[in-house]
């Protein structure tokens, strides 16, 4: 019963994150779409210092702090891969963007973390 109920929550979060417009994805996932896909803009919404400390390469620091602010610079004509830390602070950023009518809107579920662990290189 209980497998059931995991199920069914984890198919309600995945039913949920498509229909607001944006989708999850692993870390190995999004270093493969990061990998092939060159029209990427690539969002950090973690805090200044921890943009500092450990980075993705041609990611853009917008702290979740300043998105509603800071909305208009974010292209309309790109994919839009979030980021944070583990994957909680970029969740909320990517159904945001959703809800503002991005169209392509990627959250990287397990982070910068996730992404370091599975081979993504960091700048620091």
């Amino acid at each position: 019963m209980k497998k059931i109920v995991i199920v069914g929550a984890l198919l309600l979060t995945t039913s949920l994150a498509l229909a607001s417009g944006y989708r999850n994805l692993n870390s190995v996932e999004a270093k493969a779409l990061l990998e092939k896909n060159r029209n990427i803009y690539l969002l950090d919404v973690r805090t200044p210092e921890e943009f500092r400390q450990a980075r993705l390469k041609g990611a853009v620091l917008i702290p979740i702090s300043e998105i509603e602010r800071r909305l208009g610079e974010i292209p309309r004509n790109k994919t839009i891969v979030v980021y944070c830390a583990v994957g909680s602070r970029s969740n909320m950023v990517a159904g945001f963007l959703a809800e503002k009518g991005y169209r392509e809107v990627y959250n990287v579920a397990d982070g910068i973390v996730g992404l370091y662990r599975n081979g993504f290189p960091i700048v620091r």
